[in-house]
């Protein structure tokens, strides 16, 4: 199984494709697939019939997911995109940024 150093919540960068240098939060982690779904970033319009979650239906806006490599975590404390490191303090796995060294949570 994969093992994804993002998760539902943070906030990314996407690295390239048509939405290059848009931040959002993760809304949706797929770890088995290596991807992500990030809010208002990768929309398409769907044609979708009337159903009880769009009774209206029509053409709706919906985000697709995104692979994992092109997106990298921005670190809430220095505010740049960084990699992530691991340290194990008190017998917990924290997420650590490697620019600063604050810990993410």
């Amino acid at each position: 199984m994969n093992k994804l150093n993002l998760k539902k919540g943070d906030t990314v960068v996407v690295l390239s494709g048509k939405d290059k240098g848009k931040q959002g939060k993760i809304i949706q982690a797929f770890p088995k697939k290596s991807q992500v779904i990030v809010e208002d970033v990768n929309k398409v319009k769907r044609h979708t019939k009337p159903s009880l979650k769009a009774p209206q239906g029509g053409i709706l806006p919906k985000e697709m997911p995104l692979d994992v490599c092109k997106v990298m975590l921005v670190c809430p404390a220095c505010n740049k995109p960084t990699r992530i490191a691991h340290k194990i303090v008190d017998g917990k796995n924290l997420r650590v940024c490697k620019k600063c060294g604050e810990s993410i949570l």
